[in-house]
């Protein structure tokens, strides 16, 4: 498997084609998976193409200001902790014209950081470090984890977070857009619809968030634990602008921005599927939430689907 794809841009556009990113990221994931018996498998699954996506389509960032290979962690944010290292630094510089990027569901990082090598703003290496004590490749990301601007704290705390940097960058007069990724388990949380009705009504229309919506969450199928639906009617109804789509579907990824209306947020409500590209994980449902390779036959056929996606990208 290459470094990364980012070579593989097109000489004509100089884009990178995200249908080989998403591809990379479910191989990525799933290689450091298998390495390491367990992971979030079905996130990778829900989320590659939407990240794919938002890294070379959608998201104007610059160049990352952070080093190939991770450092070893600082220690939390403070003044008395000058060394601290942000890890949106891999997302380039904070400026007015460049966009922002909020990562909310810390559990899909193995994602992220896949993303992130794919695309070229970490080094392939830096994935031996996951799970390795004192660095920042956490399975779990936090503010100081590549790729991520905030920690989210126990869930469902980040579009708060998002919308007041979004309003803050509006009154600055900044023309970059904030965009955030999140888990359809956070809207089972209260202060995510205080924040929806906090954007309606401060008509925060220079952020889009994008909903990861694979219907599974921790002890099973969402609709079983708490039900969330009609997903599309109660965003509406708390004053968002919404727009449905197969969150699996590069073309209607691209088109997102087109949905945009002023004065109000965008809300994406991006319907996946959590065994995309992993049809082996279907036994498991409706668990899926994280995987455990205990069985060696079960293993055995991850390994040779590993096979599979590595020779598609390779």
């Amino acid at each position: 498997m290459p470094e990364s794809i980012a070579s593989t841009a097109s000489p004509a556009t100089g884009q990178i084609d995200p249908a080989l990113v998403a591809r990379g990221i479910r191989s990525r994931s799933l290689r450091k998976s298998l390495e390491l018996d367990g992971g979030y498998l079905s996130q990778s699954c829900s989320s590659a193409e939407i990240l794919a996506v938002l890294y070379t389509r959608l998201m104007r960032l610059g160049p990352s200001i952070a080093p190939p290979m991770p450092p070893p962690y600082s220690g939390v944010p403070g003044p008395d902790n000058p060394g601290h290292f942000p890890g949106d630094r891999y997302n380039g510089p904070h400026t007015p014209e460049l966009d922002r990027f909020i990562f909310s569901p810390t559990h899909y990082s193995l994602s992220l950081y896949c993303a992130l090598v794919e695309v070229g703003r970490l080094d392939a290496a830096a994935l031996d470090l996951v799970e390795v004590d004192g660095h920042v490749m956490e399975r779990i990301g936090a503010e100081h984890s590549p790729g991520i601007a905030v920690t989210s704290g126990s869930f469902g705390q980040s579009l708060s977070q998002a919308a007041g940097i979004a309003f803050a960058r509006r009154e600055k007069g900044e023309t970059g857009h904030t965009w955030i990724f999140m888990s359809d388990g956070e809207l089972q949380e209260g202060q995510t619809w205080e924040t929806v009705a906090s954007c309606s009504f401060h008509g925060i229309d220079n952020l889009t968030a994008i909903i990861d919506v694979n219907g599974q969450q921790c002890d099973g199928e969402m609709e079983s634990i708490m039900q969330t639906e009609p997903i599309v009617e109660r965003l509406e109804a708390f004053g968002a602008n919404v727009l449905e789509i197969d969150g699996n579907d590069i073309d209607a990824l691209t088109a997102i921005p087109e949905a945009r209306a002023p004065g109000k947020t965008l809300f994406v409500v991006a319907r996946t599927n959590p065994m995309c590209g992993m049809p082996e994980l279907e036994p498991r449902l409706p668990e899926l939430h994280y995987v455990i390779f205990s069985d060696p036959d079960e293993k055995q056929r991850f390994e040779r689907r590993l096979s599979l996606l590595e020779g598609a990208v390779s």
